[in-house]
């Protein structure tokens, strides 16, 4: 497959100034040591790079003085940091070196949203801006993909998902070794590296369980019974996962109509592949039941990378009634409501429903399906 560019690159360059930390944050195998070599690469500025998963890394930052700070870079002033989330208390550590060090530019990585923020949050209040990055978006792929290929890609990423090594794999079977390894080795690693994550069993089994439930309200009352597992723990573990990015929670929209469902929330993916190998189905699309949850979960996914990448001011929400009227997906924007229905098939009309019109009669309406997905995943389409 061609080289493509991501589009955080471009968010990186802007943002990558004096005295600032910029933080980069996705899950493993998505790319971002890439990306900084990428960077790094097209750069005349002499720079220190360090990796936060290094031992001896961990050590260069024991002595906490402007001095010793200035000694380790050496006259430069580009510092790019991966895995930072690793080194203690890095958020101090880095303040510190934006405050005193004239013209010190900084980029950090991390593949937990909680670790990062957990320990860079409040000491670079002010300082710092913050980049998601995902595996590869369908913005990124219409840079590559040739419009004849375009269906085999789309069923493609519906079942095997899209990160950056799989899309290189030669063959289905490499793919699913690649997505078995991916779930074992980095994911999991990054939900147990918390004290408080003792077995990971269970953590499978939850996500087992959510794989089976995208597109639908998840109780996690049921989820605990099912799991011999107390409800806070459940939720605990939920939040967790979103953190280091494998899930992504959507609530339920309500203006405080008496019959919107307000308190459940859904879970979707925020790769396929994963969803697909978690429950030990990696069929073609034309050997599976569950095509509209693949379309649904795909969708979603890629409308968040969209979001983030495009910098798209939105509150994402589904809609339903206690008579079962409801609504897919609804994005908040300014105020200005857009609901849309997914569908596989683009023969099958969705229709407006009544208790959605009639309470919000200025919201516009769309159907995404598969003839007109694409404008919906790029720039300047409602």
């Amino acid at each position: 497959m061609s080289q493509f560019q991501r589009i955080s690159k471009a968010h990186i360059l802007k943002y990558l100034r004096p005295n600032k930390v910029v933080v980069l944050l996705g899950p493993r195998r998505v790319g971002k040591t890439f990306l900084i070599n990428q960077i790094l690469s097209e750069t005349s500025e002499p720079y220190l790079f360090l990796n936060g998963e290094d031992i001896a890394t961990r050590e260069l930052f024991v002595r906490r003085s402007q001095a010793a700070l200035e000694q380790l870079l050496n006259g430069k002033r580009l510092l790019i940091i991966d895995e930072a989330q690793k080194i203690p208390d890095i958020g101090n550590v880095l303040k510190l070196m934006v405050d005193t060090i004239e013209g010190l530019k900084v980029l950090i990585t991390g593949s937990s949203a909680f670790d990062v923020e957990n320990y860079t949050g409040e000491p670079l209040t002010g300082r710092k801006i913050t980049f998601n990055l995902f595996s590869i978006s369908e913005q990124e792929l219409s840079q590559v993909i040739p419009v004849t290929r375009k269906a085999d890609q789309l069923q493609s990423s519906l079942i095997y998902g899209n990160y950056p090594e799989l899309l290189q794999a030669s063959g289905n079977e490499e793919k699913h070794l690649y997505l078995r390894e991916l779930l074992n080795s980095y994911l999991l690693k990054d939900i147990l590296a918390f004290d408080t994550i003792k077995n990971s069993d269970k953590i499978i089994d939850l996500l087992r369980l959510v794989a089976f439930q995208v597109g639908s309200e998840v109780s996690v009352s049921e989820l605990s019974k099912s799991l011999q597992m107390s409800k806070n723990t459940v939720e605990k573990y939920l939040d967790l996962l979103t953190k280091v990015f494998i899930i992504t929670k959507v609530g339920g929209f309500s203006r405080n109509m008496r019959k919107e469902v307000s308190k459940s929330n859904k879970y979707y993916f925020l790769d396929n592949g994963l969803r697909n190998i978690l429950i030990g189905n990696l069929n073609p699309i034309h050997m599976r039941n569950d095509v509209g949850v693949l379309w649904e979960n795909y969708m979603i996914s890629e409308r968040i990378k969209f979001q983030n990448y495009n910098h798209v001011l939105v509150y994402n929400y589904f809609w339903r009634t206690y008579d079962q009227q409801e609504i897919d997906w609804v994005e908040d924007r300014g105020g200005q409501l857009h609901a849309y229905e997914f569908k596989w098939n683009p023969t099958k009309k969705a229709k407006v429903p009544l208790a959605w019109s009639k309470a919000y009669p200025d919201a516009t309406f769309h159907t995404i399906h598969p003839g007109n997905y694409s404008e919906w995943l790029l720039p300047n389409h409602p």
